[in-house]
C-alpha cells in the first residue's frame, strides 16, 4: 500500500476481497486516517474516458476569454456554483487566519438533482441552488455530470471501505449518502507572471469540511502539502492512475477525532519546479444528505467515554464553513 512513502489503497482489491482480508484492509485505512487522513486510490474503476472528457473540458472552460468566464459567474456573494473568479477566495479564513487571497480561479457545480419532498429553504437556497452553467464549450455540461456521477458513486464505495476501517458494517454509512450535497470544483492555478503578494499562495492552509475529498491533481504537478503528524509540511505526489483521498473536517467529528482532518495547502514552488505554471486540479468534496444528523460513533468511543462533539446537521454544518471563505 505504499507509493515510497505516501500510502496508496487498491479499492478494487478490497471491493473483490474475502471478509478477513477486507479487515486488514480496512486496519490499515484505519492506521492512515489516525495518521494523516491523506491516501490515494488506485483500480477505483472510474473510465479513463469520462475523467479526460471531464479534465479537457474544465481546461477548454479556463481558457476562455475573462469576459465569457464571467458569463457563468455567481450572481453574489456567498453562492456556491457557478465561476468564482481570481483572488475572491481565501480558504486560509476558515482557520480565522487572515490571508492575501488564493491565487486561483474555479468553477462550482452541486448536486444533480433535488430530492423528492426535499421543502428545506435553506438546503434550496445553498445546496440544491442552481448551478450556473457556462454556454462555451460545447460538451461541457454533459462531461461535467458524468464526471459527478462517477465521483458520487466512487465517495460512496470509499465510505464503504471507511465503515470496514471503523469496525463496523460495510453499509453503516450508506443510509447517510443516499442524496449527499456533495460539491464539485475546477480549479485553476494560472501562470504567474506576476509576484504574488507577501503570503499569497495558490491555496491558503485549510482543511476540508465534509466526510471526504476525492482529488484529481494535475500529472507532475508540485505544490499540494500536507502537515504530517510531526510538524512538518510535506509534499503529496500525484500518482498515476489514482486519486487523492483526505478526510475532511466532518469525518474527523463523526469519529470524535480518532481520525484526523489534516491541515493542508498548494503553495508555489521554486520557478525552476514549475513554481509560475499554470496547474489545474477538480475536488470532489464529498457531504452527507442535508438532514443527516452526525453523532459521534459508538465504535469510536471507548467504554465510559464521553463524545468531544454535539450532534451536528449535515447542510447547515456545511453552510457555515463555506460562508466563513469567500472574500
Amino acid at each position: 500500500m505504499q507509493h515510497q512513502t505516501f500510502p496508496v489503497f487498491d479499492l478494487g482489491r478490497f471491493e473483490n476481497a474475502g471478509a478477513e482480508e477486507k479487515q486488514a484492509l480496512g486496519a490499515e485505512v484505519d492506521r492512515i486516517c489516525r495518521d494523516t487522513g491523506f491516501l490515494a486510490v488506485t483500480n477505483h474503476g472510474i473510465p479513463q474516458a469520462v475523467i479526460d472528457a471531464a479534465w479537457l473540458k474544465a481546461r477548454a472552460f479556463f481558457d476562455l476569454a475573462p469576459e465569457q468566464k464571467q458569463r457563468s459567474k455567481a450572481p453574489y456573494k456567498g453562492y456556491p456554483y457557478g465561476y468564482l473568479g481570481p483572488e475572491l477566495e481565501a480558504l486560509a479564513k476558515s482557520r480565522n487566519v487572515d490571508t492575501p487571497p488564493d491565487l486561483k480561479e474555479s468553477f462550482n457545480g452541486g448536486p444533480l438533482g433535488v430530492p423528492q419532498g426535499m421543502s428545506d429553504p435553506e438546503a434550496l437556497a445553498f445546496c440544491y441552488a442552481e448551478t450556473i452553467w457556462p454556454a462555451e464549450p460545447e460538451g461541457f455540461v454533459a462531461a461535467w455530470k458524468a464526471y459527478y456521477a462517477a465521483l458520487e458513486d466512487l465517495a460512496l464505495r470509499i465510505m464503504r471501505v471507511f465503515a470496514t476501517a471503523l469496525g463496523l458494517p460495510e453499509n453503516h454509512f450508506d443510509s447517510y449518502l443516499d442524496a449527499p450535497i456533495s460539491a464539485l470544483r475546477a480549479l485553476n492555478y494560472p501562470e504567474q507572471h506576476v509576484a504574488p503578494k507577501p503570503g499569497q499562495i495558490r491555496a491558503g492552509a485549510h482543511t476540508d469540511y465534509g466526510s471526504l475529498t476525492i482529488l484529481l491533481p494535475q500529472a507532475g504537478s508540485r505544490g499540494l502539502q500536507i502537515i504530517t503528524p510531526d510538524g512538518e509540511w510535506t509534499e503529496v505526489p500525484p500518482i498515476p492512475g489514482a486519486f487523492v483521498i483526505n478526510i475532511g473536517d466532518l469525518m474527523a467529528r463523526w469519529t470524535n477525532d480518532r481520525w484526523v482532518s489534516t491541515v493542508h495547502r498548494v503553495v508555489n514552488p521554486p520557478a525552476q519546479q514549475g513554481g509560475k505554471d499554470r496547474r489545474q486540479s477538480m475536488a470532489f468534496f464529498h457531504q452527507p444528505n442535508w438532514d443527516a444528523e452526525i453523532n459521534v460513533l459508538h465504535a469510536c468511543l471507548a467504554d465510559g467515554e464521553a463524545p468531544k462533539y454535539e450532534p451536528v446537521r449535515s447542510g447547515p454544518y456545511l453552510m457555515g464553513k463555506f460562508k466563513a471563505t469567500t472574500k
